[in-house]
């Protein structure tokens, strides 16, 4: 039985039975007090018969008969015995009467004494007998003058008389009655119990499925519906949950749907609806912070950082790659491996850096499943297929190509509950995707503006940007480096001559002979027109000598066409270096300009290194 049903049973039940056990003592208390009133006005009145009737023996003479008349009173209906007790006043004056006249307690000494009536119960409180003694007192008033015969003052008492009567049948017949009233009281408890079960049955089973309800709701479950039992409250309250539950589960139904349309998977059927939906909620969450993340980040490689992030601590992925398409649509660079910045490729083959079309996902612009076919791909690392390691490869698309893609290489446990994942994963990536691509756009429009349109080389923009990164970066290696000023010997004459297309064609070449007799951790400058600047890094002023002199030679030697002619050219250049000749980029760069100039004023086609006594100004630089 539900519990509330118990309590409100349990509480009529101890309600009647205490109803029942006030009426049966109340009822006893009634009728037993009624019982002793009626015992009372009994032998109340046979006792006032029995005196009445010795006065008249007394009087007609026939006293000694008395022994014979109480023995018929004490037959009489409802009486046990009467006696007659003889007072000392009487005794004093007739002498002792008979036997049964002697005081026999302390009642019969008591009413003597006293000349008042004593009613008890005799033998205690429980007793069946009922007990009055009634004085016998001396009266000259009324039709018969006592004290004509006896010599005792007025109201003087001569005697008393006791009477005792059974109660037994009245308390029988009240035993019964209380009996039958308690039978009336049970039986309205029942009754009560009967109309109170039915009564609180429909409010009893709505709670019960307003628990289970509730239960289910609990554990996301919102389509159990209560059956209304009544038309009253209790119906009430079932219609208003049926309601309010069809109403949480349909906005909770639309919920999950918008939710599975944003990470763009199939909603599920089964399962805790609202856990599932606030977790992917959560998730989302997520994604729109990791968004606002990556948008504030000032690098392309920060956002990549972050992607790398997110699968190590929201998705527990610690081997995977990110790669990166290069900006020619050639390359697939890679960005990041097992959450290591720059590290080389491992978990694929190193042709695909090569040839991107290699990678079987930049291919096709689709997600390369292989966790149940490695051999999808054949570009899947042979140590990790051998590992019984699969690989889940996802394409992030941008401007209607593959810009990127990251592998996720898995294991055992990972291939069980990643695909569940994934919807989550890719929702990162599509938000990460525009962010890619604009950052990439931006570095590549930084990059042209940092670059000299016609020759390929970084222009004097790129100059202003980097150089004191590149001074910081010698004072912290403690190395020096060297400036080169160079320019090309009347290249004016050039443009007059054969016109400006052949000049240009010149710049052009002029600037592969640079990148060819350089390093390539060197830097090669348009610094504008036909001067140029090459920065030496790890090199002193000695070394940088040699390496001008060697371009020196490489351009002499080389013939330039100039439409259907070839031609010589020469070139003059002047330089400086670090730390040897100035502590500031500008001043070593200036200082590589004074020496241009001196080449130039010395003949031209030469190399000359800065002196301090070619600084001519009188203020310091």
């Amino acid at each position: 039985m539900p519990r509330l049903q118990t309590k409100m049973m349990a509480a009529l039940v101890t309600v009647m039975l205490l109803l029942t056990l006030v009426i049966t003592l109340a009822s006893l208390l009634s009728l037993r007090e009624f019982s002793i009133r009626a015992a009372t006005e009994h032998t109340r009145t046979a006792a006032e018969i029995t005196l009445v009737a010795l006065t008249e023996s007394m009087v007609n003479g026939t006293i000694h008969t008395r022994d014979s008349f109480l023995q018929r009173i004490a037959h009489v209906e409802g009486l046990d015995s009467v006696r007659v007790i003889r007072g000392p006043q009487v005794e004093e004056q007739f002498g002792h009467g008979l036997l049964a006249e002697t005081p026999g307690d302390a009642i019969d000494h008591a009413v003597l004494i006293s000349g008042e009536p004593v009613y008890t119960l005799s033998g205690g409180y429980l007793s069946p007998y009922f007990r009055a003694t009634l004085p016998y007192i001396a009266s000259s008033q009324g039709e018969v003058n006592c004290l004509s015969c006896h010599a005792v003052p007025e109201n003087s008492v001569l005697g008393a008389v006791t009477l005792t009567a059974s109660i037994e049948p009245m308390r029988q017949a009240a035993l019964i009655t209380v009996f039958f009233l308690v039978l009336a009281v049970i039986a309205f408890a029942l009754l009560c119990l009967f109309f109170l079960k039915r009564l609180l049955n429909p409010l009893v089973l709505t709670a019960q499925e307003i628990q289970t309800a509730v239960d289910q709701a609990s554990a996301g479950h919102f389509d159990l519906r209560l059956q209304p039992r009544s038309q009253d409250e209790i119906g009430s309250i079932a219609e208003s949950f049926n309601r309010l539950t069809a109403g949480i589960n349909q906005k909770l139904s639309e919920i999950r749907s918008n939710v599975a349309h944003l990470v763009m998977t199939q909603p599920s059927q089964q399962g805790d609806l609202l856990a599932e939906t606030a977790q992917t909620v959560a998730g989302l969450v997520k994604v729109a912070k990791f968004k606002q993340a990556i948008e504030e980040d000032e690098h392309i490689s920060e956002v990549y950082q972050r992607i790398s992030d997110v699968l190590q601590e929201e998705f527990s992925l610690h081997t995977f790659s990110i790669y990166e398409v290069d900006a020619q649509q050639k390359r697939l660079i890679t960005v990041n491996v097992d959450g290591i910045a720059q590290a080389p490729t491992y978990w694929c083959s190193a042709d695909i850096n090569e040839h991107c079309r290699a990678c079987r996902a930049v291919r096709t612009g689709h997600r390369i499943d292989g966790i149940d076919h490695t051999s999808l791909c054949r570009s899947f690392a042979d140590e990790a297929r051998k590992a019984e390691s699969s690989y889940l490869c996802l394409p992030i698309l941008q401007a209607g190509g593959v810009g990127s893609v990251i592998q996720l290489v898995l294991n055992h446990e990972e291939q069980a509950r990643i695909p569940t994942q994934l919807p989550l994963i890719e929702a990162y990536l599509r938000e990460a995707a525009p962010v890619l691509q604009a950052k990439s756009l931006m570095a590549s429009l930084k990059e042209s503006t940092l670059n000299d349109a016609m020759t390929g080389l970084r222009n004097r923009r790129f100059l202003e940007e980097y150089s004191e990164s590149l001074m910081s970066q010698c004072k912290r290696r403690e190395s020096a480096m060297t400036l080169m000023m160079l320019d090309l010997d009347y290249f004016k004459t050039v443009n007059d001559s054969y016109g400006h297309d052949v000049g240009d064609q010149i710049l052009i070449d002029l600037a592969q002979i640079f990148l060819a007799q350089v390093r390539d951790s060197d830097l090669v400058i348009r610094y504008g027109g036909e001067e140029f600047l090459i920065i030496l890094l790890d090199t002193p002023a000695a070394a940088g000598e040699k390496v001008a002199e060697k371009i020196r030679l490489a351009v002499e030697e080389h013939q330039f066409k100039a439409g259907h002619l070839l031609i010589n050219k020469t070139l003059s250049i002047g330089l400086a270096d670090f730390p040897s000749d100035g502590q500031a980029f500008w001043q070593v760069l200036k200082f590589a300009d004074v020496a241009l100039y001196a080449a130039k004023d010395q003949g031209r086609n030469r190399v000359i290194r800065f002196t301090p006594d070619l600084w001519l100004s009188k203020e310091k630089y």
